[in-house]
């Protein structure tokens, strides 16, 4: 592979262990990295600016350890950054400001670095994480879609649960933190019946879909053009819900689903992309939902170590020519 030249920019917080298994691959073949938290790190002694001008743009950051000119930067790798929530110890509207003026001032410089190859660009990873708009591009992209209904009307949310002879399931269109007596609460994928559809459906929209008759999950993690599927075993209608029950092991990605997945990802404009799917026992493949920034080193070593090295080959890449 071709070096490039310049440093590969890694935004994530401190206890990503995951980065972890990918900064040591870059490492091994000397490639320098800089490792940044744009939501906590300016906090701590980091620094960040840039100018604009008739030479273009130029800008420097400043960690504790790194000095990094952003011209030099090949690649960046969104991985998972904290959010942008201001310093802890202002009040409630400074703090606001400051962390809206983070978000639109760090997070912007951070979004243009002139010719860095992004893995993936936080823009386009945002607007990928809207399930409408990961349902639209499935259909688009030509994968199998389960009938869907995303709605806050109560009588059109029975009137679609009752339709379903397979049956229906409820899923939330965003993993919004949740707490319940104090304790943390996951709100996983269940089963509904029509008379368990409430009025308080009106209150915002809820995402209902017809259920698959799935012989076993599937987990496929798409890396530019390199597609790595994990068959998931599980007793759970949600494998996530007890994965320490869930059995995982390497699966065939028929042509297919390979063809659709890299259009998925051209249509959204993503380099990593971790898919779900439901299979059914005929073989049928029905797309789920596609995380643009999904977990991946879960899975066997085996799996995790091949995932690693294409990120690993992604960044040291840098920006095609």
């Amino acid at each position: 592979m071709t070096d490039r030249g310049g440093s590969v920019l890694v935004l994530t917080n401190r206890y990503d262990v995951t980065t972890d298994v990918v900064l040591r691959k870059l490492a091994a073949r000397r490639v320098p990295v800089v490792r940044f938290d744009p939501g906590v790190d300016p906090y701590a002694g980091a620094s960040l600016s840039a100018g604009y001008g008739r030479v273009g743009q130029r800008g420097t950051l400043r960690t504790e350890s790194r000095e990094l000119d952003l011209t030099e930067v090949r690649s960046v790798w969104v991985r998972r950054p904290s959010p942008y929530e201001g310093p802890a110890e202002l009040p409630g509207q400074e703090r606001r400001f400051a962390a809206e003026q983070s978000f639109w001032g760090t997070g912007g410089i951070l979004g243009s670095l002139p010719g860095a190859h992004y893995v993936n660009h936080p823009w386009d990873n945002r607007a990928a994480e809207h399930k409408p708009a990961q349902l639209a591009a499935a259909f688009r992209c030509g994968f199998r879609v389960p009938g869907t209904l995303i709605t806050s009307d109560p009588g059109e949310a029975r009137e679609f649960v009752a339709g379903q002879p397979g049956g229906a399931v409820y899923k939330p269109l965003w993993n919004t933190p949740y707490r319940v007596d104090g304790s943390p609460y996951s709100v996983w994928v269940r089963e509904v019946r029509a008379e368990e559809v409430t009025d308080e459906v009106a209150l915002c929209p809820h995402l209902f879909q017809a259920r698959v008759d799935k012989a076993f999950d599937v987990r496929l993690t798409a890396v530019g053009d390199r597609l790595f599927g994990a068959r998931l075993d599980s007793p759970d209608l949600d494998w996530r819900r007890r994965q320490h029950l869930m059995r995982c092991t390497p699966v065939d990605v028929p042509e297919a689903v390979t063809r659709s997945a890299t259009l998925y990802l051209d249509d959204l404009r993503l380099v990593y992309a971790a898919f779900d799917f439901a299979v059914t026992e005929n073989g049928s493949w029905y797309f789920l939902e596609c995380n643009p920034n999904g977990q991946w080193a879960w899975q066997p070593d085996d799996i995790t170590d091949a995932i690693a090295e294409a990120l690993t080959d992604q960044l040291q890449r840098g920006p095609a020519l």
